[in-house]
C-alpha cells in the first residue's frame, strides 16, 4: 500500500530504553544523518545516574531526544511528539512528558509480567486506558529482531541486543531518512567482526522494511533541510566542541597543546576526544587526581604551552587552591568545568548552572580570575578558543563554564577555514636586557619568559612575589600592591570583552537576561511572547567577569530584568552586589534544563499575565 508523506517543520523524538538497550547509540545515529541531510538540530541525551540500575527498572532508565527542524531552533525541544519505548519503564518514566496525541512506539515484546512489575505497573498500560489520548503503536520490536537473525550464528544474547537498530530503521523509514551513513558506521565500527555487521545491518533494513509493508503506518513524515548561512557544518557535541576549539586555539597560536585531567562525569569525554589528536601535537595526561591534573596544566603553561584543565563542580573545588597558584605565577590555564547538579557528588549526569559562585569566590584570598560561559553545544567551541586566547594574551587562568545539558547536547557547528580563526599572537619574553618576572606591561601584563631561555632565568611560585623583581616578599605595602595588580589585571580584560548585545527594543517594559545553557529556551519563549503582541527584549552573558563595559547602561534601561537560572540565584546575586539593579529571579534545580513553556509563562506573568495568559 503506498504511504502519504506530509511535510511537517519540525518534530520532537524521544528514544528511550534500559542502559543497556543502547539508546544513546541509536539517537546519536539518528542524529548524524540528520545532520547529513542538512536539518537545524538539538539534542539532549539523558542517563541514569547509577552505573547499571537493574535491567527493566525505573531508576535504569536512559533516553536520547532529539529536536530537528527545517527551521532554525534552539532547544531540544519541550515535549516530544513521538516517544519510542522499548520496555515498560521506559514508557513509564516519559509519559508524563508527552504532547497530548502522541506517537508512542511500544516494544509490546517487553511488555510481560516480569518487566511490568519492574516497572511498577498493576496492570498492563497497552490493554487498559492508561495510553488513552496518544496514538500507540505496539511493535513486538524484540520478535521481529530475534526472527530475523533466526538463522545467524551469534548467541540469543547477541541477537537481542540487535533491537535498537530494528527501531533505528523504523524510524528512519517514518522520517524518511537514508541508511547509508548507519551502514558506514557500522561497516567501520564491525570491521575485525563482519557477523556483527551483518547482523545489525540486517536488523536495520528490517526495520526499515517493516514500515513500509506494515498497515499500522499509513504516513511518512519529511522535514526538509534547514536554510542555514551557507558553509560546511559539523554535527558537535558541546565537549567535542570544547576539545576542537583548544585544538584550534592551539594551532593558530603555534603553540602546543597540554590536557592535565582526571576523569568526572560529565566533563571526562574531553579528555577521551583530545587523546585522538596526537598527531596535531597534542599531549593529554589522565593524573591521579584533580590537584595533579591542574598542578600538570600549570607546569605545562610554565614551559610555554597551551595548558588546559577540566572538571565538574567537586573537581573545581579540589582545583582551588591550586587556582590561586596560577593566578599568584601568573600564568595562563584555561580551566573547563562542566556544571553538574550539587552541592558534594549530587547528580552526577544531571545538568544544573552550579558553580557560577564558586567560579567568582571559591579560593583563598583576592584570587580574580576571568569567567566566560558558552550558550549552546556549538558556542564551546568558540568561547574554548576564546578563553585560550585572553588567558595567553593576559597572563591569567580562565575558567570556562558549560554544563552537563551543553556537554552532551549536540548541534550543527559551521566550520570556519584557518586563516578567518581570529589570531592568538604569543610574545615569548626572549631578550634578557632589562628582564624582570613581574616587570608589566601597559595591561599590567607580565613577561611570559620559558625556562631554558638564556638570561631569562627567574623564580615563581605561591607565595607573594617582589614587585618587578619576583623575589619571595612578606612586605605589607608589597602585597597590596601586587593583590592590586592582579586585580587590575583581570579587570583590563574588559577592553577585550565586546558590548552586550540586546536583541529587540533597547529600553522598556522587561529586559530577560541568562547566561551558560538558558539561552536557547529564552530565546525561543521570548519569540513565542513577541508573537503575542508584547514587547520583551533579551541579552545573554558569554562574559561573567569582566561584565561587558554597557551592561550597566542596559540593565537600567528597562523596568523589569527577569533572570531565568538553574541554580538559586547565582548570577542575580552577583547583578544585584555589582550594580544595584532589582533583578527578578527565575530558578529551576531539578537537574533538567528550562523548557520553552516554563519561561514564557514567567514572561507573561511578570508583565502582568496569569499562567502564561
Amino acid at each position: 500500500m503506498e504511504k502519504e508523506i506530509q511535510i511537517i517543520e519540525d518534530v520532537t523524538v524521544r528514544f528511550a530504553g534500559d542502559s543497556g538497550d543502547g539508546m544513546q547509540l541509536t539517537g546519536s545515529q539518528f542524529t548524524d544523518t540528520t545532520a547529513a541531510l542538512g536539518n537545524d538540530l538539538s539534542t539532549m541525551p539523558d542517563f541514569p545516574a547509577e552505573i547499571r540500575a537493574p535491567a527493566g527498572s525505573l531508576a535504569g532508565v536512559s533516553g536520547f531526544q532529539l529536536h530537528f527542524s527545517s527551521e532554525d531552533i534552539a532547544t531540544p525541544g519541550d515535549t516530544p511528539d513521538v516517544l519510542i519505548a522499548m520496555n515498560p519503564a521506559a514508557l513509564k518514566v516519559n509519559l508524563k512528558d508527552l504532547k497530548p496525541n502522541a506517537t508512542i512506539i511500544v516494544n509490546s515484546s517487553t511488555f510481560d509480567a516480569k518487566n511490568l512489575k519492574l516497572a511498577k505497573y498493576d496492570n498492563n498500560p497497552l490493554e487498559d486506558d492508561t495510553l488513552s489520548g496518544f496514538n500507540v503503536l505496539p511493535v513486538e520490536l524484540t520478535t521481529l529482531t530475534m526472527k530475523t537473525l533466526e538463522d545467524m550464528d551469534i548467541s540469543p544474547r547477541e541477537k537481542e541486543r540487535c533491537k535498537n537498530f530494528f527501531a533505528l530503521g523504523l524510524m528512519y523509514w517514518l522520517y524518511n531518512r537514508p541508511l547509508d551513513n548507519t551502514i558506514n558506521w557500522l561497516e567501520s565500527k564491525f570491521k575485525d567482526q563482519p557477523k556483527f555487521f551483518e547482523a545489525n545491518k540486517r536488523v536495520l533494513i528490517a526495520g526499515y522494511n517493516y514500515g513500509d509493508t506494515t498497515e499500522i503506518f499509513t504516513t511518512r513524515y519529511e522535514v526538509k533541510p534547514a536554510q542555514l548561512p551557507k558553509g560546511t557544518y559539523r554535527n558537535v557535541s558541546g565537549n567535542e566542541a570544547v576539545a576542537l576549539g583548544c585544538i584550534a586555539a592551539s594551532l593558530k597560536s603555534g603553540i602546543p597543546l597540554f590536557l592535565g585531567s582526571y576523569p568526572i562525569t560529565p566533563a571526562s569525554e574531553i579528555l577521551q576526544e583530545l587523546t585522538k589528536y596526537k598527531s596535531y601535537g597534542v599531549k593529554t595526561f589522565q593524573a591521579e587526581d584533580e590537584i595533579a591534573g591542574i598542578c600538570s596544566a600549570i607546569g605545562a603553561a610554565y614551559a610555554g604551552s597551551l595548558a588546559v584543565t577540566n572538571t565538574s563542580g567537586p573537581g573545581l573545588s579540589l582545583k582551588s587552591e591550586a587556582i590561586g597558584l596560577a593566578v599568584m605565577t601568573e600564568l595562563p590555564i584555561v580551566i573547563v568545568d562542566v556544571q553538574r547538579g550539587g552541592p558534594s557528588t549530587g547528580l552526577p549526569t544531571k545538568t544544573e548552572q552550579s558553580d557560577l559562585s564558586q567560579a567568582f569566590f571559591g579560593r583563598h584570598g583576592e584570587s580574580p580570575v576571568c569567567i566566560l560561559a558558552a550558550k549552546s553545544p556549538a558556542d564551546c567551541y568558540w568561547m574554548a578558543y576564546e578563553a585560550a586566547r585572553i588567558a595567553t594574551k593576559y597572563m591569567t587562568p580562565v575558567i570556562l563554564l558549560t554544563d552537563g545539558y551543553l556537554a552532551f547536547g549536540s548541534e550543527p557547528l559551521r566550520v570556519l577555514s584557518f586563516d578567518e580563526l581570529p589570531e592568538i599572537p604569543i610574545n615569548y619574553r626572549k631578550d634578557p636586557e632589562g628582564f624582570f618576572p613581574y616587570s608589566r606591561d601597559e595591561n599590567l601584563v607580565r613577561p611570559w619568559a620559558i625556562p631554558g631561555t638564556p638570561g631569562l632565568e627567574h623564580r615563581i611560585g605561591g607565595l607573594e612575589k617582589k614587585n618587578i623583581t619576583g623575589g619571595i616578599s612578606y612586605e605589607p605595602l608589597n602585597h597590596e600592591i601586587m593583590t592590586n595588580f592582579r586585580d587590575q589585571k583581570v579587570k583590563n580584560i574588559q577592553q577585550d570583552v565586546p558590548d552586550i548585545e540586546v536583541d529587540g527594543e533597547q529600553s522598556g517594559e522587561l529586559l530577560v537576561v541568562g547566561w551558560g545553557s538558558t539561552y536557547g529556551s529564552i530565546r525561543e519563549a521570548v519569540v513565542r511572547v513577541r508573537k503575542e503582541g508584547h514587547k520583551v527584549s533579551q541579552a545573554h552573558f558569554n562574559y561573567l567577569n569582566p561584565f561587558p563595559k554597557n551592561l550597566e547602561k542596559v540593565l537600567k534601561s528597562f523596568k523589569k530584568v527577569l533572570l531565568p537560572e538553574i541554580n538559586l540565584g547565582q548570577l542575580a546575586f552577583v547583578l544585584r552586589s555589582t550594580f544595584l539593579v532589582d533583578v527578578i529571579q527565575y530558578n529551576k534545580v531539578q537537574g533538567q534544563p528550562f523548557k520553552v513553556a516554563e519561561i514564557q509563562s514567567k514572561i507573561m506573568e511578570t508583565l502582568g499575565g496569569k499562567n502564561g495568559k
